[in-house]
């Protein structure tokens, strides 16, 4: 798919989150959450208290809202009910607004970006593609090896695979904590866009710079990188 170049030579590369990020699906993840709740008798969630209350490891995210751990057979259900769900329904999501006029953009630039999501490989591989956008990244890493793989642990083995860009040059842009927390632990920088699964304050949490579109995002990025 392309090499970094470091167009530039103090050019950030980005690293793009999916989901709630390039592609806008948290009204499909809303819905599916409602869905695996109803299995379980628990109340629909409004998307103010999703992000208000969402976190990884998704389990931790039930027992805010329960009171209590799910028990294990709870957590196979919803899980099973939430991804069925969710997968009919990302069918129909577009990519946020302006995302793929700066992934053009950019890859015009001669800048470089990845893809890092925590969605199926072999799932996430064919969307990116019906979109149109695969060629725009260097690399496209869904999650291989089961749900007990995290956001940092996947974070590592994708930069692992990139050729030889520097950590310093790195930024995450993402929608959730874990992107930031995933982000420092290999030394690069991340910028955390409200339009995904965290609102404002619990992004702001994290200590770095939080943005409200894609476009001011990947402008803070290359003002991190530079």
């Amino acid at each position: 798919m392309g090499k970094y170049t470091g167009a530039g030579k103090r050019a950030a590369h980005l690293v793009w989150d999916w989901n709630g990020t390039l592609l806008d699906d948290i009204h499909a993840v809303i819905e599916a959450t409602n869905a695996s709740f109803a299995e379980i008798g628990l109340e629909p969630i409004t998307l103010e208290r999703y992000r208000d209350l969402y976190c990884v490891p998704v389990p931790l995210f039930y027992e805010r809202l329960m009171g209590r751990m799910p028990s294990d057979e709870e957590w196979v259900v919803m899980d099973a009910v939430f991804h069925k769900h969710y997968w009919q329904r990302a069918e129909t999501c577009v990519l946020t607004a302006g995302a793929a006029e700066l992934l053009i953009e950019r890859q015009s630039s001669g800048r470089t970006q990845s893809l890092l999501s925590l969605a199926p490989h072999e799932q996430l591989v064919p969307i990116v593609r019906r979109h149109g956008i695969e060629e725009r990244f260097l690399r496209v890493d869904g999650r291989i090896g089961g749900s007990h793989v995290g956001k940092t642990e996947h974070m590592v083995r994708h930069l692992s695979a990139l050729e030889d860009v520097p950590p310093e040059r790195i930024v995450v842009i993402g929608d959730a904590v874990d992107d930031a927390v995933a982000a420092a632990h290999v030394g690069a920088k991340a910028v955390l866009y409200t339009g995904g699964s965290h609102s404002r304050a619990s992004l702001e949490s994290a200590g770095v710079p939080v943005v409200d579109t894609l476009a001011e995002a990947v402008t803070v990025a290359e003002e991190l990188a530079a």
